[in-house]
């Protein structure tokens, strides 16, 4: 196979009800899609290119933009959002017009999540799920986020809501944004090859040449702050088994050792990577691709 395939990837769009979904297409276009793969908020699917492509070799992958991100044209409406079913929605179109036999759902973080609340109304299109750090509240937290006077408008208060609402949206260029990206914040493990992919797939051109986050702040916002998604109940309609990766240190997955949280799922797992963040897909790519191909080739 041409040795191109595992590092330029193919664009594609999907037709949705309201607009285009954009996505990455990795490997043989002559076999059926293996995974859906789906990024964390405020990111974009081009960021998981260097993770992705290495597998490309033995796996088609589909890489999608999001609602609100990267190169996808789709409303972002953010008045009165409580919870990621409209993420869900589009994965599950998506689903319905990939194609060929069931697949692997996989995501980080709140790609993640919408990959186990898509599954769940989907199952017959889903063959496994392979999690990275996804976002589950605990189960008093969830609960609480189902209360109508909370999610939504209230959680838009939470300290990581708010710093997401206040980030800086626009640089005088691609590359000035590289920089002040560079070795700081959420971004100090990252390799510098997956920043300037995320750099290259979540900035919009502008008519005066400055580049401008194709995730707004508002939306990024909107995502932090809407987690009325009853993950506890959902993963009790899930029919395909669940592996998930959890961060050592700061994780979003706030299921223990999952024994509750997966009771109904046989041959589903959870660990937990040793020195990892919740950025564990650009700190340890090895883990993605191996859980991958491990999912896309079980043990006989």
């Amino acid at each position: 196979m041409d040795a191109a395939l595992f590092h330029a990837p193919r664009r594609r769009t999907f037709q949705l009800p309201d607009g285009e979904m954009a996505a990455l297409d990795f490997g043989d276009p002559d076999r059926p899609v293996d995974v859906i793969f789906t990024h964390a908020n405020g990111f974009n699917a081009m960021t998981y290119r260097s993770i992705l492509g290495p597998i490309s070799a033995s796996l088609r992958v589909v890489a999608i933009d999001q609602r609100g991100h990267g190169e996808s044209r789709l409303p972002a409406h953010t008045e009165g959002r409580r919870s990621w079913l409209d993420l869900r929605d589009d994965l599950a179109a998506v689903l319905d017009q990939i194609g060929g036999p069931p697949v692997i759902l996989a995501g980080h973080s709140m790609g993640a999540t919408a990959s186990i609340m898509a599954s769940s109304i989907r199952p017959a299109r889903v063959r496994a799920l392979v999690l990275f750090d996804p976002v589950i509240l605990t189960w008093f937290r969830a609960l609480y986020a189902l209360a109508p006077w909370t999610s939504g408008r209230a959680w838009r208060h939470m300290p990581i809501a708010r710093k997401a609402a206040a980030r800086r949206s626009t640089f005088p260029s691609a590359s000035d944004a590289f920089a002040a990206y560079r070795g700081r914040g959420a971004f100090k493990s990252w390799p510098e090859t997956v920043l300037a992919d995320y750099v290259a797939g979540g900035f919009i051109q502008q008519a005066d040449g400055a580049v401008a986050l194709a995730c707004s702040p508002g939306w990024e916002a909107s995502n932090f702050s809407a987690q009325a998604n009853n993950l506890w109940g959902v993963a009790g309609r899930v029919k395909a088994p669940i592996t998930i990766f959890r961060a050592e240190r700061g994780s979003t997955c706030g299921i223990g050792d999952g024994r509750y949280f997966l009771r109904a799922h046989r041959g589903s797992s959870v660990t937990t990577i040793p020195g990892t963040s919740h950025f564990l897909p650009m700190e340890r790519p090895d883990i993605v691709r191996d859980a991958l191909m491990d999912a896309a080739s079980p043990p006989v």
